[in-house]
């Protein structure tokens, strides 16, 4: 078996530091909304780019936007009803301020939609942490706003852009591992299970399916588009959010997927595609493979590993500098038409399984 180290595609995209890091235009001064996990790890590789400066933080409490300012060493900070003598919530006041070029949104899903058509309604470029919006409609008219009023938006999904997928992409279009027939992909991990956890509360949109469901969706996704039917069935927690869930993707050539998610259990957390010349394996976690495993016929196999700065948020992070900078308002990589596509399919498997949150009812849109 031969092992192989893959240097990079599309043309604006590497696997190495120098170039992910350096800076492709203007700088562009971010502002960054909640504090939690997530937020900590992307401003972490955010600080990576020399084309970004770290202007403004929110959080609902003074401590944790005070903590964070000071960890990454943003300019200023905002936090629900103190600062600058308003009452108006954190966020409210940071997409107001006139020196935030982008906002990154890392609230729970629920929030999502609120404080993303704020920031638009402020001039604000938008990268929220998928799931974008709890429902297609309120995908629908973030879509709509940030068209009308030219600005940038992206939902998160930073798998899209990391080396395993990009060159899972490029073998694929190669033909070397012939027609794909099916997918298959899972990811997942033992969430503890308390009530009061974003992850299982019907108010956040909690639940396997709104959080994890994306990465193994974006293999078969990727791989053979958009479905032609879906089947979902899950096992719903006494609060009526899922625990796991399972999608059985049909597709009119015939091919097929079948995608786990879970938040009980422990799992391969792996994706194979089968093609009918050879097929594709990642190696290591299917949201960010740390190689990739290629089989042709019966015999030939290889294994390719990638290299990457930081915690791998930092291509996503480059694409959505890269494209402000250029004046797009989305990315070819991570465009609108998905993500809406993507709401709309978990729509459909809610329904399925029986999952409805708070968001499903609203009626301003």
């Amino acid at each position: 078996m031969s092992i192989q180290r893959f240097v990079g595609r599309p043309d604006w995209y590497t696997t190495f530091n120098p170039e992910t890091l350096t800076a492709t235009g203007d700088a562009l001064r971010w502002g960054v909304v909640a504090t939690g996990n997530i937020a900590r790890t992307v401003t972490a590789d955010l600080a990576l780019l020399e084309d970004a400066v770290l202007h403004a933080v929110s959080s609902r409490g003074v401590g944790s936007a005070a903590g964070f300012a000071t960890d990454f060493g943003f300019a200023t900070y905002y936090y629900d009803g103190g600062e600058h003598g308003t009452a108006a919530a954190g966020y409210l006041q940071l997409v107001q301020d006139p020196d935030v070029d982008v906002v990154y949104i890392a609230t729970p899903h629920a929030q999502h939609y609120d404080i993303a058509k704020a920031a638009l309604e402020h001039g604000k470029h938008v990268l929220c942490e998928k799931a974008l919006t709890i429902t297609a409609a309120e995908a629908r008219a973030l879509i709509e706003l940030a068209r009308e009023r030219q600005l940038f938006l992206m939902e998160a999904v930073w798998a899209r852009f990391v080396p395993g997928f990009q060159r899972a992409l490029e073998i694929l279009e190669s033909g070397e591992i012939g027609q794909v027939k099916w997918v298959r992909a899972d990811l997942g991990f033992p969430a503890p299970m308390d009530d009061s956890a974003r992850i299982w509360a019907p108010a956040d949109g909690g639940g396997a399916l709104l959080d994890i469901s994306v990465y193994p969706l974006l293999w078969a996704w990727g791989t053979l588009g958009a479905p032609e039917a879906v089947h979902a069935t899950a096992e719903l927690t006494a609060l009526g959010v899922d625990a796991q869930n399972s999608l059985a993707l049909s597709y009119a050539n015939g091919a097929q997927a079948q995608l786990m998610s879970y938040l009980g259990s422990h799992g391969p957390r792996a994706a194979a595609i089968s093609g009918t010349l050879g097929f594709i394996e990642t190696i290591g976690s299917v949201n960010n493979p740390k190689g990739l495993r290629i089989g042709v016929g019966w015999e030939e196999e290889r294994e390719e590993y990638f290299e990457h700065p930081g915690s791998g948020y930092t291509y996503q992070l480059r694409e959505v500098t890269r494209c402000i900078q250029a004046g797009l308002t989305e990315s070819p990589t991570m465009p609108l038409a998905d993500s809406l596509a993507i709401m709309a399919l978990f729509d459909n498997a809610r329904e399925q399984i029986g999952v409805s949150y708070p968001n499903d009812s609203r009626t301003d849109l």
